[in-house]
């Protein structure tokens, strides 16, 4: 049996009974992190739900490490709203943007075709990590795991870049577990919370799925994120 790590009493996935995936409220579970513990936070909340915007920004104020980077997806019409929110605690870094490769949804209200997922990229204080690119291709929707599933295009490349092989990685609304997964394939510890079982379940055997970063496969995975990134170039 591997070492196991711990942040407060939750058991980091990958591996354990609950693959680092905890069913229940991340308002009542993120209470237990310990301060300035956390690396990263990358997350996907209810887009219409702004208190969840504000409650994420206050916990990362708590959680993170100096230098710690806050991702979170949003819907484009609530945009105003989302960074208003979060601004009030966190430093804006720069918006980040997932072009939708192969697929397209339609906001019918004002006739648009979206061919692009936006992210809301904060810091606390002088943000930490490599260069990034602020547009990255996706694979568009990966339903196979949760109704709204995404690509990992876009996790992988900013988490490998943001983060280095000993960090945490938090995800307070993981729905399908495209976070853990992808930390799994880049060798990295995360937290993540669900707050619907049956969903959380599917993102652990997401998870238990998702292949390790074994000797060799880690190359292939560094030369898949460059490839992707050449795309991008």
């Amino acid at each position: 049996m591997g070492e196991r790590f711990y942040l407060g009493p939750y058991e980091l996935g990958p591996g354990g009974e609950n693959e680092g995936i905890y069913t229940g409220d991340s308002k009542e579970l993120a209470n237990l992190i310990p301060g300035e513990s956390v690396d990263l936070i990358f997350c996907d909340p209810a887009y219409q739900n702004i208190d969840d915007y504000r409650w994420l920004a206050e916990t990362a104020v708590r959680v993170l490490k100096d230098g710690g980077n806050c991702i979170t997806q949003y819907a484009h019409y609530y945009q105003l709203e989302v960074l208003n929110a979060m601004d009030t605690y966190l430093d804006f870094v720069w918006p980040l943007t997932e072009f939708l490769w192969g697929t397209n949804a339609t906001f019918w209200k004002h006739r648009i075709i979206v061919k692009s997922k936006p992210y809301a990229w904060f810091s606390k204080g002088k943000r930490g990590g490599g260069y990034v690119f602020d547009v990255i291709k996706g694979g568009g929707m990966a339903k196979a795991s949760h109704e709204w599933g995404d690509s990992p295009n876009i996790f992988l490349s900013l988490i490998d870049r943001l983060t280095n092989d000993d960090a945490i990685i938090f995800d307070p609304f993981t729905g399908g577990g495209t976070v853990p997964a992808v930390c799994k394939m880049l060798g990295r510890k995360y937290l993540a919370f669900e707050i619907e079982p049956d969903t959380a379940e599917l993102a652990r055997e997401r998870v238990r799925k998702t292949q390790a970063p074994l000797p060799g496969l880690a190359q292939e995975t560094q030369a898949a994120l460059k490839l992707m990134e050449d795309d991008n170039g």
